[in-house]
């Protein structure tokens, strides 16, 4: 497989083209949450090569990258491909036929349940989580959580971008947080 260029002339990633095609979407889902949408991001080659390389760099001795619903199913689908490892998709409730776990969380504007697919990964794994935005860290906190519930060494955490005055990677603490774009 071979991935586009995303590379400058220095050789350093692009991510300010990823940041710039990030759009703002004003009271999503509801009236005063600044939704970001990183679809214009996925849908530009050069932009997705350029996040699951560099998210693939952080996997390090994974077994296994875990993709949060349901965003975090598209950048980790590309991150496991690139950095050779399979994927476990993290879904919300209702949406698998057999499940291992559960976890429920607040977020800002109500509450969700996790739901881990039964028979997909052994105790004792490790895992590397990714999703598209780490925010105020409910998500990411019930995913790791429930990963470790099932046996699962969460060896760390990666998102496309951070709002970091949310504080979302407080959350995470002492799990590694890494994010190719802060807001």
């Amino acid at each position: 497989m071979t991935l586009p260029d995303t590379a400058l002339p220095d050789g350093e990633p692009d991510l300010e083209h990823v940041l710039g095609l990030v759009r703002d979407v004003p009271d999503y889902p509801q009236p005063g949450v600044l939704f970001r949408d990183i679809t214009p991001v996925l849908a530009d080659a050069d932009a997705f090569a350029t996040i699951a390389t560099e998210l693939a760099s952080l996997v390090g001795d994974a077994d296994v990258v875990v993709g949060v619903e349901a965003r975090g199913f598209l950048l980790g689908a590309a991150v496991a491909l690139v950095a050779g490892t399979g994927i476990v998709p993290v879904r919300k409730a209702g949406k698998l036929p057999r499940v291992a776990g559960s976890r429920t969380y607040d977020l800002e504007y109500g509450t969700a349940t996790l739901e881990l697919p039964a028979d997909t990964v052994e105790p004792g794994s490790r895992a590397f989580v990714v999703d598209d935005v780490l925010a105020t860290g409910g998500t990411a906190k019930a995913a790791c959580a429930l990963l470790a519930d099932a046996g699962l060494d969460v060896v760390g955490f990666g998102a496309l971008l951070e709002l970091t005055a949310l504080g979302g990677r407080d959350l995470l603490s002492p799990i590694p947080v890494h994010a190719l774009l802060t807001l």
